[in-house]
C-alpha cells in the first residue's frame, strides 16, 4: 500500500512538473523538430512527453537494460500506432565514454537503474528501501555484465548529421555518455538532461565537471528545475551558435 500510495503521490506533482518543461521548450519557438535522441529510454516516458506536444520527424531512443528495454518495445509499438508521423526506433544498447563491459544495477524500481556504485548505507538508498521495495527481503537490486559503446560510433553508423534534442537520463551516467559524443557534440542543438545530488548513487564526478565540459564545447545554461520530493535537477543547455 505504501508502495501504491508512494508511486502515485509522485506521479501526481510529478506531472505539473513536466509541464513546467513543456512551457520552457515551447518558449524556445522550436518550429521543427527532426530528430531526437532519447538516452535512458526506460519505459518510453520521454518518447511520450515530446510526441504528445510537439511535431517529431523521428526520435531514436536507447535503453540498457534487457528488462526495461521489453517494456520499452511494447509502448513503443503502441506509440507508433497513435503518432503515424513520427519515426520511433528504440535501440538495446548501452551507452558511455568508451567501449568496455561494464557491472549494471537492475534495480527492482526499474527507473534507479544504474552503472554507477551504490551507496547502500547512504540516507537516499534506505529511504528508497523502505518506501518502494515491495519484499523487505529482496535486495532491492541485482548486477549483470552488460556491454557499452560510445555514442560517436553510433551517429558514424548511421550517418547522422544533425541532431535537434539529446535527453539523456540515465541514473549517474550523463557525463560518461556526454564525453562519448566527442567531436559529435558540435552537432546538437539542445541538451537536456538530469543531475542527481544525493548520496545514494556515486557517480564519480560532478555537475561542475558537465558544466565546464558544455561551456568549452560551445553550450549555454538556458535552463534549471528542481524535481519533486528529490536531491534531484533537470537542465536544458543550448549550442550558443544556434540561440
Amino acid at each position: 500500500m505504501i508502495n501504491f500510495l508512494t508511486i502515485k503521490v509522485l506521479a501526481f506533482f510529478d506531472f505539473f512538473h513536466k509541464r513546467k518543461i513543456i512551457n520552457f521548450f515551447k518558449s524556445l519557438n522550436l518550429k521543427k523538430i527532426d530528430i531526437i535522441f532519447d538516452v535512458g529510454g526506460h519505459k518510453g516516458e520521454t518518447i511520450l512527453f515530446f510526441l504528445k506536444n510537439f511535431k517529431v520527424n523521428k526520435i531514436i531512443s536507447f535503453e540498457a537494460s534487457e528488462i526495461n528495454f521489453k517494456k520499452l518495445s511494447k509502448n513503443s509499438t503502441k506509440f507508433q500506432k497513435t503518432f503515424k508521423e513520427t519515426d520511433i526506433i528504440i535501440e538495446n544498447l548501452a551507452l558511455g565514454s568508451e567501449n568496455k563491459i561494464k557491472k549494471f544495477k537492475q534495480f527492482n524500481e526499474s527507473s534507479s537503474s544504474t552503472f554507477s556504485e551504490i551507496n547502500t548505507n547512504s540516507s537516499y538508498f534506505k529511504k528508497k528501501f523502505r518506501f518502494l521495495n515491495k519484499n523487505k527481503n529482496d535486495k532491492f537490486f541485482f548486477e549483470n555484465d552488460i556491454s557499452l559503446t560510445v555514442l560517436q560510433n553510433y551517429i558514424d553508423k548511421e550517418n547522422i548529421d544533425y541532431i535537434n534534442i539529446l535527453k539523456i537520463d540515465t541514473e549517474g551516467s550523463e557525463f560518461e555518455i556526454l564525453k562519448g559524443l566527442k567531436e559529435k557534440i558540435g552537432i546538437i542543438d539542445i541538451i537536456y538532461f538530469e543531475h542527481h545530488y544525493d548520496n545514494m548513487v556515486d557517480k564519480k564526478y560532478t555537475f561542475r565537471d558537465i558544466h565546464n565540459h558544455l561551456n568549452a564545447n560551445n553550450f549555454k545554461k538556458l535552463y534549471k528545475i528542481k524535481m519533486p520530493f528529490r536531491k534531484t535537477f533537470e537542465y536544458i543547455y543550448r549550442n550558443k551558435d544556434k540561440i
